[in-house]
């Protein structure tokens, strides 16, 4: 599927949300990509009504220096009985910043909205 371009915009809440709790584990890199999130843009949608998006962070910025192009966080998600819909995967460009934010699902309707952080979990309702 062919990304579809947006004007640029600011994260929205539940991406940033998202985002510090997936970037709050400890890793190599983790602190630079932290420190993108106030430079970090949405730049389209993987799809109409994705919630998954490709990512900008604007210069200048500390770059991370990590081995693979996805941040190595398990970030499962959960409906609240505690069933597991799926997982987020936050990619980079080239190790190096934020590139997108991806809720990977494996139910059978695509998600309208990103989890919320409950209890330290990504949880989505049921």
């Amino acid at each position: 599927m062919t990304p579809l371009s947006i004007n640029p915009r600011p994260l929205n809440a539940d991406e940033r949300a998202v985002l510090e709790h997936i970037l709050s584990a400890e890793f190599v890199g983790a602190s630079q990509l932290r420190s993108q999130l106030n430079r970090t843009e949405v730049i389209a949608l993987w799809g109409p009504d994705s919630v998954s998006v490709d990512l900008r962070v604007r210069e200048p910025c500390e770059h991370a220096a990590l081995a693979t192009v996805l941040v190595p966080v398990d970030a499962h998600v959960h409906d609240l009985p505690g069933t597991y819909v799926g997982e987020i995967l936050v990619w980079t460009d080239r190790g190096a910043t934020l590139a997108a934010l991806e809720f990977a699902w494996v139910t059978d309707e695509m998600p309208t909205s990103l989890p919320a952080v409950v209890d330290g979990r990504l949880s989505c309702p049921a």
